[in-house]
Formats: structure tokens, C-alpha cells, sequence
């Protein structure tokens, strides 16, 4: 096995930036082309993030059953899951649009959106997690018939 080479954290900041830029934009563009109306449940917001709970809980999985968390793994992990995932989902959007549904007089609205939006996004990442566990089972199993 070769040797592990030791990199400082701002080796990482690169891809975490460009990961954020990349997320955050595609964030911005679908809530711009379906921006939430006044008083009615946040849909855009609402799908972004129950996906990047998906898509952040197969990529850790997924990482986490191919080895260490060194090298690529480590690098992929940082520019993919906390930059470009960390920047397309969004917590402050969430709970500002809790806000504003709530001051447009529709309090069991807004927080029926906070509970289920939690919910799904815990069992997004939760099913993410077992899409990963799957892919890796199949892929062993792949590697044991030949």
C-alpha cells in the first residue's frame, strides 16, 4: 500500500468554493424560474432540499464503503458534498419562506412545510444511505461471481 500523503485544509478550500458556486447557482436558477407564491407552500425550496438529502446521503454512503476518507475520497466528499450539495440545498431559504407563510396568515401551512420537510429530508438521506448500501452489495456480488 502506498503512503498516505498529508495535505493542510486549504488544499481543500478550491473545491469546496467552486462546489458552493455550482450548487448555489443551480439553487438560484430553479427558484427563480418557480418562485414561491405568498401564503402557498415553497415547493421549489421544498424539493431542493429533500434531493440534496438524498443525493448528500448516497454520495457519504457511498464513499464511506469504498475505503478511507483520504485522497480523492476526502477531496470528492468536500467539493461535492459540502460545497456543491452545502450550497444548492438551503436552511436559511427554509425557514425564511417558514416565515413568510406564517405572516401571510397560514400557520398550519407553514408548519405542516417545517415538519414534513424535515421528515422527508431524514428519510431522503436515510434512503440515500441504503441506495448506497445496495450499489456497493451489488457490486460485490459482481466481483465474487467472476
Amino acid at each position: 500500500m502506498g503512503e498516505v500523503r498529508r495535505v493542510g485544509v486549504l488544499y481543500f478550500v478550491p473545491f469546496v468554493g467552486a462546489g458552493a458556486t455550482v450548487g448555489t447557482l443551480l439553487r438560484a436558477v430553479i427558484e427563480g424560474a418557480f418562485p414561491p407564491e405568498s401564503g402557498q407552500w415553497p415547493w421549489a425550496t421544498f424539493w431542493i432540499n429533500i434531493v440534496g438529502s438524498l443525493v448528500l446521503g448516497f454520495l457519504l454512503e457511498f464513499l464511506t464503503l469504498g475505503g478511507e476518507d483520504t485522497g480523492w475520497r476526502r477531496t470528492v466528499r468536500l467539493g461535492v458534498g459540502t460545497g456543491v450539495i452545502g450550497g444548492f440545498t438551503t436552511y436559511s431559504t427554509f425557514v425564511l419562506e417558514i416565515d413568510k407563510v406564517a405572516q401571510a396568515g397560514q400557520i398550519p401551512l407553514a408548519s405542516l412545510y417545517a415538519l414534513v420537510s424535515i421528515m422527508l429530508g431524514v428519510a431522503a438521506a436515510y434512503f440515500g444511505l441504503v441506495l448506497a448500501d445496495l450499489r456497493h452489495r451489488a457490486t460485490l456480488a459482481r466481483g465474487a461471481e467472476k
